[in-house]
C-alpha cells in the first residue's frame, strides 16, 4: 500500500485522516473498514473501526501488524467499488486526489533520527574539511536527533530560514518504525519497518558548521524543517531496496543522482544499533542520510529564494518543496 495522511476541508474545520492511494483516488481506511464491518453485520462498526483501524497515521502504526493487516483488508475490500460506496451513515470513503490536501505521511513522529550512512557522502564532506573519514564511522551507524515538530509535507512551502546564505537540500530515503522493540538483532530488524518515504533534511550549512565547531549539533542549522512524503510505501511494494534510484531536481534541472544500493549501513543495522538498550516505538522516522552527491554542499551549489526542489524516489513518488523568502 501507499499510505498517506490527507486533509479534508469541511464546514466545521479541517480534519486529517489516514488513507491509501488507489490510482487517482484516496481511500479513507478507517471509513473503508467501517463499511466492511457494517456489511458483515457488525452492530457498532464505527466504534470497532476506531480501535482496529484508527483514522490517524500514528495511531494506525501503533496498532502494529494487526492494524496494518486490517487496513490492507479494508483497502482491498473497497478499492474495486469506486466512488459509489459510502460509509454506514453516508460518509465519503473514496476521495479524488485533487479534492484533498496531502500532509507529511507521519505529521508528528515521536522521534526523528537522521543517520549518515552513505560512505561517499561522508567522504566528500570530510574532504572539504581537509580530513579523512573518521575511523569511528565504521564502528556503528551514527545519527543526530532532529526536530519532529517541524516536519513539513509535500504541499508545504519552506520559508527561508535564519538569514542563511547556504540553504541546502539533502536527498534521502527514510524508514518508519512499525513495531515496538528493544535489543533487536539485525536479522529480525526488517520486520520492524512499517514502510518507506522520501526525506529532505534541509540544512543551513553556514549555521550548521558554526555550531558544530563547538562539538555539538547540528541543531539550529537543521531543526527549522524536514520534509517527508508524499506517501509511506509498505515494504512489499519495494522488493529490492538496492535497486532504488534517487534523483534531485532544482527548478526542473537534475542536480543529484544516486542509488540506494550504495549505502554502507543498512536500515536493519540502524535499528539494531538504536534499539540496543533502548526501546524504539511505532512512528519513529529513521533517515538514511544523504546519498553520495545528494546535496548542494558536495557541489558548492546552494538554493535560492523561489527555487523548487523535487526529490524523486520510485515507487514512492516525488517530494516537492518551494522555497519562499518573505520581504
Amino acid at each position: 500500500m501507499k499510505l498517506v495522511t490527507f486533509q479534508v476541508h469541511s464546514p466545521v474545520g479541517k480534519f486529517a485522516r489516514v488513507g491509501a492511494l488507489h490510482n487517482e483516488t484516496i481511500v479513507d481506511l478507517n471509513m473503508a473498514y467501517q463499511r466492511m464491518l457494517a456489511d458483515e453485520g457488525e452492530a457498532q462498526p464505527s466504534r470497532l473501526a476506531a480501535a482496529e483501524v484508527p483514522s490517524s497515521m500514528l495511531e494506525l502504526l501503533q496498532g502494529e501488524v494487526s492494524a496494518m493487516n486490517r487496513a490492507r483488508e479494508a483497502f482491498h475490500y473497497i478499492s474495486g467499488k469506486g466512488h459509489s460506496v459510502h460509509g454506514p451513515d453516508g460518509e465519503t470513503i473514496v476521495y479524488d486526489r485533487e479534492a484533498v490536501s496531502l500532509l507529511a505521511p507521519v505529521p508528528h513522529p515521536p522521534l526523528l533520527l537522521d543517520f549518515i550512512a552513505f560512505e561517499a557522502h561522508i567522504a566528500a564532506t570530510s574532504k572539504k574539511r581537509g580530513q579523512p573519514i573518521p575511523p569511528e564511522w565504521y564502528n556503528a551507524p551514527v545519527y543526530y536527533k532532529g526536530n519532529p515538530l517541524t516536519i513539513i509535507g509535500p504541499e508545504d512551502v519552506l520559508l527561508w530560514p535564519l538569514q542563511t546564505k547556504k540553504l541546502d537540500y539533502e536527498l534521502e530515503l527514510a524508514c518508519v518504525i512499525g513495531r515496538k522493540g528493544r535489543d533487536i538483532p539485525v536479522d529480525k530488524a526488517w520486520d520492524y519497518i512499517a514502510g518507506y518515504t522520501i526525506m529532505n533534511d534541509f540544512s543551513a550549512r553556514d549555521i550548521q558548521f558554526q555550531e558544530m565547531a563547538c562539538r555539538l549539533g547540528p541543531a539550529k542549522g537543521k531543526d527549522f524543517a524536514t520534509a517527508l512524503g508524499p506517501c509511506l510505501v509498505t515494504p512489499d511494494e519495494i522488493p529490492d531496496l538496492k535497486e532504488v534510484a534517487m534523483v534531485a531536481r532544482v527548478n526542473g534541472e537534475v542536480w543529484s543522482k544516486g542509488s540506494f544500493g550504495t549505502i554502507y549501513w543498512s536500515f536493519a543495522q540502524m535499528i539494531e544499533h538504536v534499539s540496543r538498550g533502548e526501546t524504539i516505538y511505532p512512528g519513529e522516522v529513521f533517515g538514511s542520510g544523504t546519498v553520495g552527491g545528494g546535496c548542494g554542499l558536495e557541489m558548492d551549489r546552494f538554493l535560492q529564494p523561489d527555487d523548487v526542489v523535487e526529490l524523486e524516489i520510485q515507487p514512492i513518488g516525488k517530494l516537492k518543496t518551494k522555497i519562499i523568502k518573505e520581504n
